[in-house]
């Protein structure tokens, strides 16, 4: 059986992307590393057993590749990465509390209702909880 292991989200700053996915979405570290020459290897992951083998990559956004798609999928309105949570009105008001900025406001979008916030570093991130 193939399982995702690890996918990578591109950030613009790895340590200030580490404190918001932990200290505000309340992921747990993973992986924290220094490879020298000011570059973090850094991988934070859901808090609660149930994906103890999935981690989430804050990758280095900058080059060539990295900074025209980032642009584009901002532009777009499209999301980095979607997070599934359990009571999304919930979390909404939680962080809104915590200060993040939410470009779209809880709504429901066929079986799901869905939240847009900013993440500080460049991306757009969707919460979103099944309806149905």
């Amino acid at each position: 059986m193939i399982k995702v292991a690890m996918t990578s989200v591109y950030v613009d700053d790895v340590a200030k992307a580490h404190a918001f996915y932990t200290d505000v979405l309340g992921f747990e570290t993973r992986t924290h590393m220094d490879l020298g020459g000011g570059t973090l290897f850094v991988t934070v992951g859901a808090k609660e057993g149930a994906q103890r083998d999935l981690e989430l990559l804050l990758e280095p956004g900058q080059g060539p590749i990295a900074e025209p798609y980032r642009r584009a999928v901002r532009e777009a309105g499209l999301p980095a990465v979607v997070f599934s949570v359990d009571d999304l009105r919930a979390e909404f008001e939680r962080l809104r509390g915590e200060g993040v900025h939410f470009v779209q406001d809880p709504r429901e979008q066929g079986p799901m209702l869905t939240a847009l916030l900013d993440d500080t570093v460049g991306n757009l991130i969707q919460l979103a909880q099944p309806t149905g």
